[in-house]
């Protein structure tokens, strides 16, 4: 590791004009963000990081607020050559003092991570179950279910999904929603017999993976179901992190090609647990949104 003088490295509010710094930042430690999901983490949060002389991104940090009580930090990078003078640290510090003083604060750590936010106050509550696919098995035909019909999202569903992802992950986030949504490959609807829509689905194209997620349904059939028709026709590679609870859902995703790679650690400040949630939700939309 190099020996830089911190005092020459700016910690700022980042913008649209250094997604690409941020691009190469996040390849540099093997992460895969691209131009589309940093510009939907910018339209529903704020990014901070640290910059060098040259005005390159050598760490960031960022914090998605809730429309109530809870906020999610992630995307904390520390550029390799620049580590071991406390920019994580920092920039994470000005991600806490930036959220309201009344809100919770959630983060999904990396294990390398952990200690530091150990010391800053975060606890651990619970962890999320990471699964990778290289080949999606489908099955002989769509799956169905007695009752239900599933179909593209409609801009008037909008409301019905905001309250069902509200209690699903336990705060509103009608903003981040809305971003994710107009970023998605396909944003999926479940309706019953009554028309009601009782749960919802989403996929996102990245650099590597398509991401599943949200998911949020009444129980592990429907989920699957909408699992299924978000992944059917595509050709790659799948990722979905599904929080604790799910097992019956875990063992249909490895029974269709899904390999768990991971559990990384749920961690809160300013909370003992995590918000209260119904047990709708299979998918998250990813580690930074919590």
């Amino acid at each position: 590791m190099a020996t830089y003088d911190k005092k020459k490295l700016e910690l700022v509010q980042l913008n649209t004009h250094d997604v690409k710094s941020l691009i190469e930042l996040s390849i540099s430690v093997g992460w895969d963000y691209d131009k589309y999901e940093i510009e939907t983490v910018l339209s529903s949060g704020i990014i901070f990081g640290h910059k060098n002389a040259e005005g390159k991104v050598v760490s960031s940090a960022a914090i998605i607020s809730y429309d109530t009580n809870l906020a999610s930090i992630g995307m904390v990078i520390v550029n390799k050559e620049f580590r071991g003078l406390g920019l994580g640290k920092e920039a994470t510090q000005k991600c806490i003092d930036f959220a309201a003083i009344n809100k919770s604060i959630m983060l999904i750590a990396t294990e390398e991570g952990k200690p530091l936010y150990e010391k800053m106050g975060f606890r651990t509550v619970d962890c999320v179950h990471k699964y990778l696919c290289d080949n999606y098995t489908k099955s002989s035909k769509v799956l169905i279910k007695d009752g239900v019909t599933i179909e593209d999202f409609n801009n008037i569903d909008i409301n019905k999904i905001v309250d069902l992802d509200k209690a699903s992950f336990g705060d509103k986030r009608s903003n981040f929603l809305l971003n994710r949504i107009n970023q998605s490959e396909q944003c999926l609807v479940v309706k019953d017999y009554n028309g009601n829509i009782i749960g919802y689905g989403i996929s996102i194209r990245g650099p590597i993976n398509l991401i599943l997620g949200p998911i949020v349904a009444p129980d592990t059939e429907t989920a699957a179901l909408i699992l299924d028709r978000l992944a059917f026709n595509h050709h790659g590679k799948l990722r979905i992190d599904v929080p604790s609870g799910n097992e019956e859902f875990m063992l249909f995703l490895e029974q269709r090609g899904f390999n768990k790679v991971s559990e990384p650690p749920i961690m809160v400040l300013h909370s003992e647990n995590m918000p209260p949630r119904n047990n709708t939700l299979f998918g998250i939309a990813a580690q930074i949104f919590g």
